[in-house]
């Protein structure tokens, strides 16, 4: 957080903003976002706003950089099961109000850095140190994953993710799992061998 010398900034205050800012971003988008609005929701002067956050796109980037968009599942004792664990609990659900405030900055982050690294920070660092630890667990497990298909699958996976902050409906358990069985396994076995889940 930001900040000019001067009086403390007031921890309290600072939450309040940032749940305003996230109410804004999912219900309304980030075009709806800006000082004067968030400062009559939350009954505060812009001024505290601008000492905290030098742009609105700093301020989004701090919200959505706390959210748990990615969540490892626990051991499922097989690739699949792990795959599944990841996918189902988040994609099989409408959006919730964080993932709503994320699905509002995408269009926005292709031009703008700050929101671009709060999306990675929310999103894609998370989402590949899941696809990391999966991947580890499967070669402890005596599965030969190798980087590089591991690499690709985290890929896949993310703009799977992105994805599905546009998609009307959320997917039902069985075409989560044809997800996994027919597209994200596939992708790591080694050319002209089955794939072992």
């Amino acid at each position: 957080m930001s900040g000019t010398p001067g009086r403390p900034l007031s921890a309290e205050l600072s939450e309040q903003l940032l749940a305003v800012a996230v109410d804004i971003l999912a219900d309304e988008g980030w075009g709806r976002l800006n000082s004067d609005r968030i400062a009559a929701r939350a009954r505060a002067g812009k001024a505290g706003i601008y000492r905290r956050w030098p742009t609105m796109a700093a301020l989004a980037r701090a919200a959505v950089s706390r959210f748990e968009l990615v969540v490892l599942p626990a051991d499922g004792g097989s690739l699949r099961s792990d795959l599944l664990g990841l996918l189902t609990e988040r994609w099989t659900q409408p959006l919730n109000r964080e993932e709503r405030a994320v699905a509002s900055l995408v269009g926005a982050a292709r031009h703008d850095e700050e929101l671009r690294v709060g999306l990675d920070e929310a999103l894609v660092r998370p989402l590949a140190a899941a696809v990391q630890e999966i991947g580890e667990r499967a070669v402890r497990r005596g599965e030969d994953i190798r980087v590089e298909r591991l690499r690709l699958l985290s890929s896949v996976l993310e703009a799977f993710w992105w994805q599905r902050y546009r998609m009307p409906e959320p997917l039902t358990a069985e075409q989560v799992g044809f997800v996994v069985d027919e597209v994200l396994a596939p992708l790591l076995r080694p050319v002209g061998e089955p794939v072992a889940v």
